[in-house]
């Protein structure tokens, strides 16, 4: 006698499953219990205690954000709402050498650090705190974290103006491995930022083997982004050539007014440096960066757009050019006045962008900054702009392969087990959208506005507004 078919919790109909892999789409249905997919196919006579008519909506796995700071965000559901809002189920955490813990100063921590809050912020002195932190909240989006090179700077050098002596690398590694051991998925740094500059390649090497001999990644903010990129990429080939780690190259750009068309070039020595060498990459879908204030980004940016300021918090939303106008004074005194601040610089060419988009190993990173008082529009507009703009508009690449790169190949890349498809057996992480409306709203002037044609999100079977099932991964 054959098994009684299971009554599902939800069950979802009629919809175009696009199921990450890159295949094409298909129709049919999706039962989901206990917070997994049971079942995927013609399920008609299946019964549920919900049903959703998807009305040929296209249904994919929950989108991943690769290159995040919600690292504190995390823990409130209107911190982490801009994500959520676009079909954003899993954010992985501690990018740029930045992560919230192992830390806690007594003072306010230097920038960028200061980008995911203050002293107090910093709660947490070892990362298996985090992590029981983590485990315990309500969490909206499941989270994966990288220990940030900068916060392990910041914890035992004092002076960070060279490499680590040995004493205080083998107290980093120390930390390395114990943030391993809590389920960090690697190591993150941030070359180019003042706590990491002083590092020479031996040290991330020293940090990135460490990470690695227990299944972690190296992701890489390479040491410039300018008119070095290139010798600063060959770095990070390097790094992860003699640390064994798998290579994560972070937001991907050729910024600065000379670097335009550098795109090609970069890709050309993707080819040279990474063979033998597992790499992927990020990068987000727009021309503009975004980070701490600094004159050196400035000075190789068409307009800066200020986001957030310390001692004058009236001055986000405004240009540096409105701001020093409006002062008296010249630009590069209004930025050392605005400071400590961030800003959104405008440094990138569009034909630049396409070009990393289309990259067969790039994934999608929003490298959103959910702190900042005007934030770029990256951090609620990403994933809906890459379907929008570059996939439906201009057709860089099909749907299917659009989605892959937002889920199964980031799920692949940081070791999420069972995410990132629409199979049985697999996490129910869901997006359902509308592939006709879904589009961006947030824009330089007003950033704060959630995505177009988002239908509904499933994290871990549960709908994005009957509660928190997150998880700590």
């Amino acid at each position: 006698m054959d098994d009684p078919q299971p009554v599902f919790d939800t069950l979802i109909r009629n919809a175009l499953v696009v199921d990450g892999t890159g295949s094409p789409g298909f129709w049919g249905d999706v039962g989901l219990l206990d917070g997994r997919i049971h079942a995927v196919g013609d399920l008609g006579p299946a019964r549920a205690a919900a049903v959703l008519e998807a009305d040929g909506n296209v249904l994919a796995p929950g989108f991943i954000d690769t290159h995040t700071h919600d690292d504190r965000a995390v823990f409130r559901r209107e911190t982490i709402l801009p994500k959520l809002s676009q079909g954003v189920t899993t954010v992985v955490v501690g990018n740029c050498g930045i992560s919230l813990a192992p830390l806690a100063p007594r003072e306010d921590p230097p920038a960028p650090l200061d980008l995911l809050g203050a002293a107090g912020d910093f709660a947490f002195p070892t990362f298996a705190a985090y992590a029981r932190a983590l485990q315990d909240a309500p969490l909206s989006t499941n989270v994966a974290a990288l220990v940030g090179h900068g916060t392990l700077r910041v914890r035992h050098m004092e002076d960070r103006s060279g490499p680590a002596d040995p004493h205080q690398l083998k107290a980093m590694v120390r930390d390395v491995e114990e943030a391993m051991d809590a389920g960090a998925r690697g190591l993150s740094t941030g070359l180019a930022y003042p706590p990491n500059i002083g590092a020479d390649t031996a040290e991330v090497v020293a940090l990135a083997r460490a990470a690695a001999e227990r299944g972690g990644r190296l992701a890489m903010h390479v040491r410039d982004e300018f008119d070095g990129v290139a010798g600063a990429t060959r770095e990070a080939f390097r790094c992860a050539r003699e640390s064994g780690a798998f290579l994560v190259l972070s937001h991907q750009k050729v910024a600065g007014r000379a670097n335009r068309g550098r795109s090609a070039e970069l890709l050309r020595l993707y080819g040279e440096e990474g063979e033998g060498v597992p790499f992927a990459i990020d990068a987000y879908p727009y021309t503009a960066g975004s980070t701490v204030l600094d004159p050196a980004f400035a000075s190789q940016s068409t307009k800066v757009l200020v986001a957030w300021s310390r001692p004058h918090p009236k001055a986000a939303g405004h240009t540096l050019a409105q701001i020093a106008k409006g002062w008296g004074c010249p630009e590069a005194q209004a930025l050392e006045r605005l400071k400590p601040g961030g800003a959104v610089y405008f440094h990138m060419e569009e034909a630049d962008v396409e070009r990393f988009l289309a990259f067969d190993r790039c994934m999608v990173g929003s490298d959103g900054l959910p702190h900042d008082i005007h934030p770029h529009p990256r951090l609620w507009g990403t994933f809906a702009r890459y379907l929008h703009v570059y996939v439906a508009q201009r057709r860089l690449l099909p749907l299917e392969e659009a989605v892959r790169r937002m889920t199964s190949l980031p799920a692949g890349v940081f070791g999420l087990e069972a995410r990132g498809r629409v199979r049985p057996g697999c996490h129910a992480d869901l997006v359902l959208f509308d592939p006709a409306r879904i589009r961006d709203r947030a824009t330089y002037e007003d950033p704060a506005q959630p995505a177009e044609g988002i239908l509904e999100v499933f994290v871990n079977g549960v709908p994005r507004e009957a509660g928190a099932a997150g998880r700590y991964l």
